[in-house]
């Protein structure tokens, strides 16, 4: 498989990461410069941000927790060969599920359906290590 179609996703998910981190900036710099924080009252990590910026924090946050997994995994599947259409399907699953995931946080942030977006970001993770791993240690291609 081509090593470009099998990075895109990746490329993406490094994309709505970078989004997301340029959107907290002015957020926060608009925050400060409008009176509505201040920079003692954040100093140590308190969550005195307005609710939007910090609906925006959490999602830029969220994407260094399974995505970390999903890099490595990426990175682990080019290396050995083990990048096939599977593999790509799967990595679109995740990476559309975390779009998915950050446009609800930062928009209606309606817990439930975040949530089964998560999962379905999670499950699709999940598969995608187990089927790796069992063609490593069998052998397979």
């Amino acid at each position: 498989m081509d090593v470009r179609t099998v990075l895109l996703p990746l490329f993406v998910e490094v994309l709505l990461t970078l989004g997301l981190l340029l959107w907290l900036a002015l957020l926060r710099r608009d925050d400060f410069n409008s009176g509505a924080v201040r920079p003692q009252d954040v100093a140590l990590r308190e969550p005195k941000w307005p609710m939007r910026t910090q609906q925006v924090a959490y999602s830029f946050g969220n994407q260094f927790e399974l995505p970390v997994l999903f890099y490595v995994l990426t990175i682990l599947a080019i290396v050995t060969r083990h990048a096939d259409v599977v593999f790509v399907v799967l990595a679109w699953i995740f990476v559309l599920a975390r779009i998915g995931q950050a446009y609800v946080h930062t928009t209606s942030n309606v817990v439930m359906r975040r949530g089964v977006i998560y999962a379905i970001g999670a499950v699709t993770l999940i598969v995608m290590w187990i089927v790796f791993i069992v063609r490593i240690l069998l052998g397979l291609p």
